[in-house]
């Protein structure tokens, strides 16, 4: 379950997930902002071709509800992660990591999966960037063992991310996965020749549990088929982004 906070300019959600109360974090949502279609409207994404000058007003409205400006990352597809606190400035990374207060982990995201970490005693937080090279290269075992607690230790949340009837692959994708581990055909429906229709989620949830993380939230929202409330890249082609974003309270 998520509700939603009034914001004269953004409409947020806040995860429910069993996080200590020291851990604080947000999900961004497609309206309440100044960006005009097709990335109306409120778009974070400075590099989507949106007017400079709408994202600068969304993201001050999103400041109004954090403690500092989120790291924004470059995201590469791939399984770099960075320390906020040591990385002040925009990076090229997947996902981010902090144990200091305040500092802002952000992901990214229009289908891909974003995950939100902590641990259970709300001493460390990390966001994740997850599409499916990223999640097929470790992305989420790089971020877990950045953080440097016990997986056991770790709860995550799953953000909305493309859903399962609506995310097709080709073989290559689903043999990837399948590689790594024979357990993720259970997360492929065949979808014509040649073509899958893909859980990202299942497949997610299947490498956090082998990694050893057994709290796992979120994971019921559809990017693709939620238009009033989500960005789609695989919907729209030319659209905005949402964040994903996680910190710890003073």
């Amino acid at each position: 379950m998520t509700f939603s906070i009034p914001c004269a300019m953004a409409n947020l959600l806040v995860p429910d997930w069993p996080a200590p109360a020291r851990v604080r974090s947000l999900q961004t949502l497609r309206g309440g902002g100044l960006s005009l279609a097709p990335w109306n409207s409120f778009n974070l994404g400075d590099h989507v071709g949106d007017d400079p000058a709408n994202v600068a007003v969304n993201r001050a409205a999103l400041l109004d509800h954090l403690p500092s400006e989120p790291l924004w990352l470059r995201q590469v597809h791939g399984i770099v992660t960075v320390d906020a606190k040591i990385s002040p400035k925009l990076k090229e990374a997947d996902a981010a990591f902090t144990r200091a207060p305040g500092v802002v982990c952000a992901v990214m995201t229009a289908d891909c999966l974003p995950v939100l970490f902590c641990d259970r005693a709300g001493t460390v937080v990390a966001a994740a960037h997850a599409g499916w090279r990223g999640l097929a290269a470790g992305v989420l075992e790089e971020a877990i063992a950045k953080m440097g607690v016990p997986a056991g230790e770790l709860l995550a949340w799953f953000g909305p991310a493309i859903g399962p009837a609506a995310f097709e692959v080709g073989d290559e994708v689903r043999a990837a996965f399948v590689a790594h581990d024979a357990l993720a055909a259970h997360a492929f429906v065949p979808h014509g020749v040649g073509k899958w229709l893909a859980d990202i989620y299942l497949l997610a949830r299947q490498r956090l549990t082998v990694a050893g993380v057994s709290s796992i939230s979120g994971g019921t929202r559809c990017t693709f088929s939620e238009a009033a409330d989500f960005f789609s890249y695989r919907r729209d082609g030319v659209t905005g982004r949402m964040a994903s974003l996680i910190w710890l309270a003073s």
